[in-house]
């Protein structure tokens, strides 16, 4: 099978779809050009400037026209650039978009896809860029939430996504995207709602979200040299969250660490932990460990970036605590 980097898959998966669907658009800023990480490059040369739209530098408007042109029947993509961005059209995204297919009582269907850059860029990006607010979405109810972690789901979690009738946020991870793996050329779809096992282990549960998941399987490799053996799963969506294959997980090793990019309050690792707690609590050994940003805007310097934004050398420590195995 050919090896395909993560940006080139999610780049494939969206011409794909817009050569099988015609009602398929792009709006956003420097959407023409590629957008801000390339990974739309070329789609404006292929399929012109009416269906691949620059916009003005506003988030709320284009969000909201997404939401006329989804309910007039096309099927927008929405360039975000960065997650962050996402708060400039809260009101869009979380108190319209979210909200049309409940209150037709599902007459209305709303294919949105809000594509974004979620997490640290690997230095210099800064407080306002690298941020990683899907959690926060977790609490919407209307809305679906999408995080690859590898070549191969970002292509069929991309296509899943543009496909499906409600509105999407698909956070990507810019620090993945020159990371390769195996990506059939054949069609395939990821369903949304089913986590992966990337990695089988006995002793312990590791958690990894988005970037966080490769750095398990680093953690993994390394941890399995000391005889700990750690089982590594992706949930790849939180909205649906598929708590059934961690819960099967926790109730073989015993033991539970959530590996998470954004801070610590009220965030995805949290309602994985409370989540897991609720359904095997008599199932683990020692309290389950949350592996999170430090509390802090997330700084310039990629010295201090490095401080603040947990690793795979966090997960090491956590794991080496849960099984009792601490330096």
């Amino acid at each position: 099978m050919r090896s395909l980097s993560y940006g080139n898959a999610l780049t494939e998966a969206v011409r794909e779809e817009m050569v099988r669907d015609p009602r398929i658009v792009i709006m956003g800023e420097d959407v023409a050009v590629g957008g801000a990480l390339g990974l739309l490059s070329g789609l404006a040369e292929e399929f012109g400037r009416d269906r691949v739209r620059d916009t003005p530098i506003s988030e709320a408007a284009f969000a909201g026209a997404a939401i006329g042109l989804a309910a007039a029947g096309w099927r927008p993509i929405v360039d975000v650039m960065f997650a962050p961005f996402l708060w400039c059209a809260m009101d869009q995204v979380c108190n319209q978009a979210a909200k049309w297919r409940y209150m037709s009582g599902g007459q209305a269907e709303l294919p949105i896809v809000y594509l974004s850059a979620s997490g640290a860029l690997g230095g210099e990006a800064a407080a306002q860029h690298a941020v990683s607010p899907y959690s926060q979405f977790m609490q919407v109810p209307g809305l679906k939430i999408v995080i690859p972690a590898s070549p191969y789901d970002a292509k069929g979690l991309t296509k899943t996504s543009i496909r499906d009738p409600n509105p999407v946020l698909l956070f990507e991870i810019p620090r993945l995207n020159g990371i390769k793996g195996e990506v059939p050329e054949d069609e395939y779809t990821v369903p949304l709602g089913e986590a992966s096992v990337m990695r089988e282990g006995a002793d312990i549960t590791v958690v990894g979200i988005g970037y966080l998941a490769q750095e398990a399987l680093t953690a993994a490799e390394t941890l399995e040299a000391e005889g700990i053996s750690v089982e590594v799963v992706d949930p790849r969506t939180l909205v649906p969250l598929d708590i059934d294959t961690i819960v099967e997980s926790v109730q073989k090793t015993n033991r539970l660490v959530v590996a998470d990019e954004a801070t610590p309050a009220a965030s995805a690792a949290s309602e994985i932990i409370a989540s897991v707690t609720e359904r095997a609590f008599e199932y683990l050994d020692t309290y389950p460990a949350r592996v999170c940003a430090l509390n802090a805007p997330t700084p310039f310097s990629p010295n201090l970036e490095r401080t603040v934004l947990p690793d795979a050398s966090r997960i090491l420590d956590a794991v080496r605590e849960q099984v009792g195995q601490a330096p």
